[in-house]
């Protein structure tokens, strides 16, 4: 994390990290060091291996309920993002809408009865609908389960044949006025530019202004900072990184 703030300049509001179903995400170290040095987590808990019929009927309850009590025990706000981009690859709930959305109410409802009032609830999917599979917003759980909207999207540049480079704006002009419709604050909750099909650094330059003449409800994003399937890094090139720490110095994304 010091590397990280040193090589950009400032301090991030909010860090990303990534838990299975079991696993225990209000107790481990990074989520209590965010809340120390006033950071907020943005939990992605994800189901994998689970069969949403027994969130659903009660079956997982006992598991439910411990997140819930963890949560509550945190005693901070914090974002929670359950089974984020269910609308494309991961399929959560076997692509069925109103099989998630049971589940994802379900699980609200007993972090409710228990209490965790400190959790800012987060629905993010992804920025593009899988082939064949229902639309975004028919996994969307109800305006009383959801505090933030959200989403995931990339620009993954032309590095194989059948991709486009895309802009900022470009890549998430569609779904941001699907989102809007609904009137809540909305998180980016993964973004990044690859740097092959043109400049990183022109992309990252077009975020704020796109932030403010496009898409004033989003309220904050995440960069995945990380080499995977792209060279998604703030760092991957000496261009890239300077347009990066000059976007994160800017005062709209440090009110």
């Amino acid at each position: 994390m010091e590397e990280t703030d040193a090589r950009i300049g400032t301090t991030p509001r909010i860090h990303l990290t990534y838990y299975g179903w079991e696993d225990d995400w209000a107790a481990s170290e990074a989520t209590r060091d965010d809340l120390a040095d006033n950071r907020l987590p943005l939990v992605n808990w994800e189901p994998f291996d689970v069969d949403f019929d027994d969130i659903i009927d009660g079956s997982l309850d006992s598991t439910i309920e411990k997140q819930a009590d963890g949560a509550k025990e945190l005693g901070k706000p914090f974002f929670l993002d359950f089974a984020a981009e269910m609308n494309e690859e991961e399929g959560w709930g076997g692509h069925d809408p109103e099989r998630y959305v049971a589940a994802y109410r379900h699980i609200h409802d007993v972090f409710d009865r228990r209490g965790a009032s400190n959790v800012v609830w987060v629905w993010a999917p992804n920025v593009t609908d899988s082939p064949d599979a229902p639309a975004t917003m028919a996994y969307y759980p109800g305006d009383r389960y959801v505090d933030w909207t959200g989403v995931d999207g990339y620009n993954w540049g032309t590095s194989e044949p059948d991709f486009e480079w895309q802009s900022f704006p470009d890549r998430f002009r569609d779904i941001y006025g699907k989102l809007a419709g609904k009137g809540k604050p909305i998180i980016i909750g993964e973004t990044g530019s690859d740097e092959t099909g043109g400049s990183k650094a022109e992309w990252i330059q077009g975020i704020i202004p796109s932030l403010k003449e496009e898409f004033p409800l989003i309220k904050a994003l995440v960069w995945f900072d990380v080499d995977k399937e792209r060279h998604w890094q703030i760092n991957s090139s000496p261009e890239t990184l300077a347009a990066y720490r000059r976007m994160a110095a800017d005062p709209y994304l440090n009110p």
